[in-house]
């Protein structure tokens, strides 16, 4: 008597997973390859003490390299917040082709970047290329004396 194999289909599975390769290097690649290297040595020569441990060092500095990167950036998005923010009341002036000369009167914190609305228009922060208080006189020519 012969017995079937078993079939994924059986268990409800009609494909395999299909896995994405990672796209950056982050710790868990590092540490793999680390884990590699370690299991596929020849062990008439083994690694180097010296070695592994300015691996590991390495390792431990991408991984503090990218949390520092990771706080700068949370850091740059608070100051923008707050940059734009302060602008609420101000006359701003934009760049680009058409320049719009206006007074701020909301900020938007919903996408990546924080928006400022002059009149019905939301205008990205990156785009204000001047600011001046609303409140401020226009300049009167000098008079000759």
């Amino acid at each position: 008597m012969t017995v079937p194999a078993i079939e994924p289909t059986q268990f409800g599975a009609t494909t395999q997973p299909v896995r994405a390769p990672k796209q950056t290097m982050d710790s868990e690649v590092f540490m793999h390859l680390l884990v590699t290297q370690l299991a596929n040595q020849d062990p008439s020569s083994p690694m180097d003490t010296n070695d592994m441990i300015a691996q590991t060092t390495q390792l431990a500095s991408m991984e503090r390299l990218n949390a520092l990167s990771s706080t700068q950036d949370s850091a740059l998005a608070m100051q923008q917040r707050a940059a734009a923010a302060s602008l609420m009341g101000q006359e701003v002036t934009t760049a680009g082709d058409t320049p719009r000369t206006g007074i701020v009167t909301a900020v938007s914190f919903a996408g990546a970047e924080p928006t400022v609305t002059i009149g019905d228009t939301q205008i990205p922060y990156s785009q204000i290329a001047s600011i001046r208080s609303a409140a401020a006189p226009a300049e009167a020519p000098a008079e000759a004396s």
